[in-house]
């Protein structure tokens, strides 16, 4: 077994594509539109096959979101050596993006940073 996909919903659904694609590699689909509802969503394919789906509707609740709080943490993308995890964390920092933990190793052994990238959403970047 294995997880087909992710899902976002997300405000800006533009500059969340672009994020993906730019920083992380993503390779988009041309995306989806259903003119009832007002829906759009993209698919997002990482080198690994990993698919993340970003999606879209008017006028959404968005709540704050706390760094410790039920539900869903991050997506943590796995970038291949200590060196990339410090380069896109200092990519990422210069371009205005919170850097919320790291680069670090953490008691458990990884190697990683923690960004609050996507509207308050956290991505980890890990070797």
């Amino acid at each position: 077994m294995m997880i087909e996909h992710i899902a976002l919903y997300v405000n800006d659904l533009e500059a969340a594509r672009t994020f993906f694609m730019k920083y992380l590699g993503a390779a988009s689909n041309d995306g989806y539109h259903n003119p009832k509802t007002d829906f759009r969503s993209y698919f997002l394919t990482f080198d690994d096959s990993a698919r993340l789906e970003l999606m879209h509707k008017p006028e959404m609740p968005d709540q704050p979101k706390e760094l410790s709080r039920a539900g869903y943490a991050h997506i943590a993308f796995r970038v291949g050596s200590r060196e990339k995890v410090d380069a896109l964390t200092a990519e990422l920092k210069a371009d205005g993006y919170k850097v919320i933990s790291g680069p670090r190793t953490t008691g458990d052994g990884y190697y990683e940073s923690c960004i609050a990238a996507i509207e308050g959403n956290q991505i980890e970047l890990t070797v």
